[in-house]
Formats: structure tokens, C-alpha cells, sequence
């Protein structure tokens, strides 16, 4: 997971340090924002003539870009600031059930451009190659027409596989060995990398959101196609041994009152699911801020239905996690989408619930939080793959 060590493959050569180094900032630059080149000298342990020199060569590649010293700083020989170059940008994708959503997100993070194109069918991943291309077309021909695309990323809500990032299950888009990747390419030209939502989602969390700095979390995602997990342990994403690993949709969740259960000999994401509460507010889709809403709305009027059914699916997630702190013992559990509405609601219920299930010793230091990120986490997860390259060694993209 650490974005500002060892990046490259190449060691001792003069040029695999070279490259290291170069990696080394802009990989700062990313994760911390707009530096002086005196922290960075700091930071890196590099002498300032060096950080001078390459910072000044990721200026050149138009990766990064030099402002004037913060004037509020009088301590010492004022520092020019490196920052990343506003005009990099990589292209997210997330497809779901009922929408696929495109962002445009800059280096550090940043949302420059934001699609939610509703469906009212299943998407091919040939279809949602096709609405990507046209997004970046539209972007092109308008308020990004100078920006350079470093690639794309898709977050996919299925078993997608490490190696070549064929999806090789995605039950609810019934997308079965399906080469997304390179269809992508093909309709935009630019490079492309797959990798599934939740584990995405951990990511985005664990370098911007709630998790960072965080050695060991547990990250659920839900959302339209069900729950999906990331794990981060020792500070490094585990992902098994062909990516799959987190999928804690797929588990049997235990159930302790009867009047509970609503599929019978159902997974997690059975009991506990998104279209029960969008059928309880009077919705068919919807985006997450919206369904937040319209819980709040429906809590706020006395609604009785949603109530229990927020109470009944927090019962049952409460099991989960704390199968999850007994297995994993993290010292974070982060809940994203519509699992970050229902711990909302009731955040100590929650947290209790799950304490009564789980070893009081694995207990005693987790914290159980909403993602930081909020929509955003699996658009920043997804721009993390598509960016990868460029900061595992920036000279590998010409200007």
C-alpha cells in the first residue's frame, strides 16, 4: 500500500535510483498534498540540490508543478511548493445494476468530473466500455480538453482476478469471464486496470479516507450489487491469493431471532441489503446521498418500517463484524455505502451490538467508523489502479 517507498522494480543502477527518487516525490506530492521542497528534503533524506533537480524533472513531464513559497512561512530560506499538476487525470468507472458511474479524478484525489448514467437494464461490459469512451469524448470537448488521461480504472462489484484482471464473477451484472479490460482499451485507447469495488474501496480509504495511516482495518462496501470487503494488515493490502479475498457478502451471516431471516439459507447480502431499504422508503434507485435522505426523511416523520428494518439488518451486519474482529483483530472497521446509512442511524446500537458478539479482548481497541470518502471512495480506489503505473515510475509516460 505505501505509495512513497520502493516503487521499482530496478535497484543499485544509477538509473533504477534515479527513477526511485523521481517516484519518491511525485508519490508525496499525491499522497500529502502540495509539499515545500524543504519537507520533501525532509521527508526522503535526500540532499536539497537532488530534491531541486528532480523536482524540476517532474515539472518537465508536466507530472507535478512548482508554486511560489507560503508566504505565512518566516522560519528559514523560504521553499518553492510542489504540488501535483492539476491537468493529470485518471478516468474511474464504477458499473453497478442500476447505473454506471464515470469520474474524471486528479492526482491527490481530487473529483474533477463526475457521471452517474442510470440503466434500466443489465450493462455488457461492451456496453460499459462504449459509455466510457463517450465520457471522455464529452470531457475532451469540453472542460477537460487540456487534460492529460493517464488511464482508466474500474471498480467491478465481482471476483476479479489479480493477474490480468479478468472478472471472473460478477453474479449481479451476470457478468461470467468477462475481459472488460480489454474491451475498455480498445474503445478508448488508453491503458486499463480492473480490480473489484470493495477491495478499491479499502484502498481509497486506507491512503485519503478514514483508514489512513492505519495499519490494520476491515472495510465493507455496500452497495447495489450486494457487500463486498477489503482487508489491510500490516499496512498492506491482502487481496488472496488470486484477488478474491474480502468478499464477507458471500458469508452466512448467524441469526439469532427467527423474525429476523428473510431469504432462507441466505449470504450476508440476502439479509442485509440495499433494494430492502429502497423498497421500504418508496424508491427503486438511487444514489447514496439520496437514499440517506430519504431514510432521514422517513426516520423523521415516525416511519415504523424503516426503523425495523434499519434495526433488523444492523442486528445481523453486528454479527458479521464481529466475526470479522475475532478473525482479523483490526483495529478499524470502516462501513461504506449504504452500511455507512446504517451505522448513521445508530452508531452506538451498533457498536454494541457488535461488542456482545466479539472476544472482549479483540474488542477492547476497535473503533467502528462511516468511510471518510463517502461516494468518492471507489472512484479514488478505481483512479489508484490507473494511476499505479505512472507512480510506480514516472518516466515510463512521456509527456
Amino acid at each position: 500500500m505505501g505509495r512513497v517507498t520502493d516503487r521499482t522494480a530496478s535497484s543499485g543502477s544509477f538509473d533504477g535510483v534515479h527513477r526511485r527518487n523521481l517516484a519518491r516525490i511525485l508519490g508525496l506530492a499525491h499522497l500529502e498534498g502540495p509539499l515545500s521542497r524543504a519537507r520533501i528534503t525532509s521527508l526522503t533524506g535526500l540532499n536539497r540540490s537532488t530534491v531541486a533537480s528532480l523536482s524540476g524533472e517532474l515539472v518537465d513531464l508536466g507530472l507535478v508543478e512548482e508554486r511560489a513559497p507560503d508566504p505565512t512561512n518566516r522560519v528559514g530560506r523560504p521553499s518553492p511548493v510542489i504540488a501535483p499538476h492539476p491537468g493529470v487525470v485518471a478516468v474511474a468507472v464504477n458499473p453497478e445494476v442500476d447505473a454506471v458511474t464515470i469520474a474524471a479524478v486528479g492526482l491527490g484525489g481530487r473529483i474533477d468530473a463526475r457521471e452517474r448514467i442510470e440503466v434500466d437494464d443489465l450493462v455488457s461490459p461492451e456496453r460499459t466500455a462504449l459509455l466510457v469512451a463517450d465520457a471522455i469524448r464529452r470531457w475532451r470537448d469540453g472542460d477537460l480538453a487540456h487534460a492529460r488521461f493517464a488511464g482508466v480504472g474500474l471498480a467491478v462489484p465481482g471476483l476479479v482476478r489479480t493477474s490480468d484482471g479478468l472478472v471472473r464473477f460478477a453474479p449481479h451484472l451476470e457478468w461470467r469471464d468477462a475481459p472488460v479490460r480489454e474491451f475498455v482499451e480498445e474503445a478508448t485507447g488508453l491503458p486499463t486496470t480492473v480490480g473489484n469495488d470493495a477491495s478499491l474501496g479499502a484502498l481509497a480509504e486506507h491512503l485519503f479516507g478514514a483508514g489512513r495511516g492505519v495499519d490494520d482495518l476491515v472495510y465493507l462496501n455496500g452497495g447495489a450489487s450486494g457487500i463486498g470487503g477489503g482487508l489491510v494488515v500490516h499496512g498492506r493490502a491482502v487481496g488472496g491469493h488470486s484477488g478474491y479475498a474480502g468478499e464477507f457478502g458471500q458469508n452466512r451471516p448467524g441469526i439469532a431471532t427467527t423474525d429476523d431471516r428473510r431469504a432462507d439459507g441466505g449470504v450476508l447480502e440476502d439479509e442485509v441489503g440495499r433494494a430492502r431499504l429502497l423498497e421500504t422508503v418508496g424508491l427503486r434507485s438511487a444514489d447514496e446521498p439520496t437514499l440517506a435522505g430519504a431514510i432521514r426523511s422517513a426516520l423523521g416523520t415516525g416511519d415504523p418500517a424503516i426503523a425495523a428494518e434499519l434495526d433488523r439488518q444492523r442486528r445481523i451486519l453486528a454479527t458479521a463484524l464481529a466475526n470479522a474482529v475475532n478473525v482479523l483483530n483490526p483495529s478499524l472497521v470502516i462501513l461504506g455505502g449504504f452500511l455507512a446509512t446504517l451505522a448513521e442511524q445508530d452508531p452506538d446500537a451498533l457498536r454494541t451490538a457488535v461488542a456482545a458478539q466479539a472476544m472482549p479482548a479483540a474488542m477492547e481497541d476497535v473503533e467502528v467508523v462511516v468511510a471518510a470518502l463517502g461516494e468518492d471512495r471507489l472512484m479514488i480506489g478505481a483512479a489508484e489502479l490507473a494511476f499505479a503505473r505512472l507512480l510506480d515510475d514516472p518516466l515510463s509516460v512521456a509527456r
